[in-house]
């Protein structure tokens, strides 16, 4: 869980090689630039007639659930089967969107047919006659509430019910203008100039049109690889053009500069003496801001995910990403606190497996989500509960049933003492990133006024105030006295130079004490575990208990409302669960071990590299 150390890499060769050497370096792809020439504009991502249209094509294709097999030779066969001279990207984009547009224009269409077709149907099969057949008269129609047909009464033009359901009448009334919007009400219906019979015709031809565009747009998802490697290789040469303009070009010479891994640079060695270049290779000086290259196994990088997601520690910092990693699932467990729900969501896992597994964002996603699942299943038979059944005493689940959230005393200690834990491992970090300086003395300082404060509170609290509690207590108030003297003594880093330094310097260490309230309110802040799993086995419990009583109080019909009662219950209680798993969890990271263990923010390492597709 480290850092990877960073060289500093200067190239220098011909500039008629210069092309061809960047061109290498992207494919070697462990090279983050340096900009030696005035910082350019952002590199274009595609030619602009291809950008945004590419990336509607290609998203509008993969939407597609039934997917050709795919054509991976750009001189391969059409649709059809017939020969195809070459990939023509502009042109298959343009098919595809236009295919786009007509699927949209087709399913208007046949959702505006539809719905007509369904506000005709109680009409009838009928046709309007023509203008003359009723002496100049016209039929207007009106749905009307069946507690409204009173208004009729009041209605001097003729009419007639056609049809009427259990909530409305379907009225025609028979007038040479239409009615005055009061005559009724409820406003006039537009039944159109089709019959039932025409529309549903043409819904019909809808229909089949839509068939029709979704075959052609099945048919073109076999460009997918294609337009995706089109599409990847300008993106390379967007970014080749962008780092062509970063270099240093004099007198015939290039120079291009970049940090590099230490772990690569011999690769970068090999290229520069197979094309004859000049190397210099530096340790960063005390002055360089180098990106930031988090190194971590695949099964943890979620980690890494997670530390991008907030903030990236600066170059000379700590790696937080196991950490997150490991505590962000220990705090979901305790706020979920079940093993059933941890089932649920291990199953859903199992379930996802596969699709997860074929992105590398999916399998460290799975990762995490595995290690959450155990823990909060591992957490869940700690505390005894299943849904919010506690299982019987004399049973294996009952036997490990070695906590009990009702016992708020315990529960309290246990969350609290978790937080102190957190904040000790945060200042342990920060320790590491000062010494040996005097100043790494200040998080040894606030390690043991937090150690100090949690002995002490344990003491005062214990029932039995004897030896062992008064000499718990003598440690914590020690602890806390010396943490907060050397906090006091090495806060400061002004020079000594005479008196007016040394009371700045105690100046320095007061200002720095005032930290002890935030110490103490972070450490409790942990106390969200205990409340939050709480709250949720408590709801499980109470939705538990209601659908009992439905069952008891409702006979036959109850054990169906039991059924939805305990779905809808506990789906709705494991959401919240896991929204708050997610949200505390990270913020318990992001918020108190961030602004203990870390200060400076860094930026990402951003390899230059080729994306396009290889076979």
């Amino acid at each position: 869980m480290a850092i990877e150390r960073l060289k500093r890499l200067s190239l220098v060769g011909t500039e008629h090689r210069k092309q061809a050497v960047l061109d290498r370096l992207q494919e070697l792809g462990c090279l983050h630039l340096v900009p030696l020439a005035p910082t350019p504009q952002e590199p274009e991502k595609l030619p602009p007639e291809h950008a945004v249209d590419a990336r509607k094509a290609l998203r509008y294709l993969l939407d597609e659930p039934q997917k050709r097999r795919q054509v991976r030779a750009p001189d391969g066969t059409g649709p059809e089967g017939s020969a195809r001279a070459g990939f023509d990207i502009a042109a298959t984009v343009q098919q595809v969107l236009a295919n786009k547009d007509r699927m949209r224009a087709t399913l208007d269409r046949r959702d505006a047919l539809a719905q007509r077709a369904e506000d005709l149907a109680p009409w009838g099969d009928f046709t309007l006659p023509p203008a003359d057949a009723l002496a100049g008269r016209k039929l207007w129609f009106y749905c009307l509430p069946l507690r409204q047909l009173s208004a009729l009464q009041a209605l001097d033009l003729p009419w007639q019910i056609v049809h009427r359901d259990n909530r409305q009448a379907f009225l025609v009334v028979i007038a040479a203008e239409e009615p005055p919007p009061d005559a009724l009400p409820v406003p006039r219906v537009h039944t159109g100039a089709l019959s039932l019979h025409e529309v549903e015709q043409q819904l019909e031809a809808a229909e089949l049109a839509l068939e029709e565009v979704e075959a052609e747009r099945r048919a073109l998802t076999r460009w997918i690889y294609l337009l995706t490697k089109h599409f990847a290789r300008a993106e390379d040469q967007a970014v080749l053009r962008h780092a062509q303009s970063q270099t240093r070009d004099i007198d015939g010479l290039f120079a291009v500069q970049g940090w590099v891994g230490v772990s690569r640079v011999a690769a970068v060695e090999a290229l520069a003496e197979d094309e004859g270049l000049a190397l210099l290779i530096e340790d960063p000086a005390p002055g360089d801001a180098p990106p930031t290259l988090l190194t971590n196994p695949e099964r943890l990088g979620a980690g890494e995910d997670l530390v991008g997601f907030y903030q990236m520690p600066a170059y000379d910092s700590f790696d937080p990403s196991r950490v997150l990693f490991f505590s962000f699932a220990i705090f979901f467990a305790m706020i979920l606190s079940d093993a059933g729900y941890a089932a649920l969501l291990g199953l859903g896992l199992l379930l996802f497996r596969r699709k997860l597994g074929a992105s590398a964002g999916g399998r460290r996603f799975l990762v995490l989500g595995s290690a959450i699942a155990a823990a909060s299943f591992a957490w869940g038979v700690a505390v005894g509960s299943y849904f919010g059944f506690a299982p019987p005493p004399d049973s294996l689940p009952g036997r490990l049933d070695v906590l009990d959230l009702n016992d708020f005393e315990t529960m309290m200690r246990l969350s609290v003492g978790v937080g102190v834990l957190h904040l000790v491992l945060a200042n342990l970090v920060r320790i590491g990133n000062l010494w040996p300086r005097l100043q790494a003395l200040v998080p040894v300082g606030w390690i043991l006024v937090a150690v100090g404060g949690f002995t002490l509170w344990l003491a005062l609290a214990a029932a039995d105030q004897g030896a062992a509690a008064a000499l718990a207590q003598t440690v914590g108030y020690g602890g806390i006295g010396i943490g907060l003297a050397l906090v006091f003594f090495a806060a400061g880093t002004r020079p000594i130079t005479g008196a007016g330094s040394v009371l700045m310097r105690g100046v320095d260490g007061l200002l720095a004490l005032t930290q002890v309230t935030k110490i103490f309110g972070d450490t409790l802040s942990y106390l969200r575990l205990f409340a939050l799993g709480l709250a949720s086995a408590s709801l499980a419990l109470t939705f538990n208990d209601l659908a009992a009583q439905v069952g008891a109080q409702v006979p036959g019909l109850g054990l169906l409302l039991q059924i939805l009662l305990l779905l809808i219950g506990h789906g709705l209680n494991m959401a919240l669960g896991l929204v708050s798993g997610v949200v505390h969890g990270l913020r318990l990271n992001y918020i108190e071990f961030y602004n203990w263990a870390l200060s400076g923010e860094g930026y990402p390492f951003r390899p230059f590299k080729k994306t396009e597709l290889t076979e």
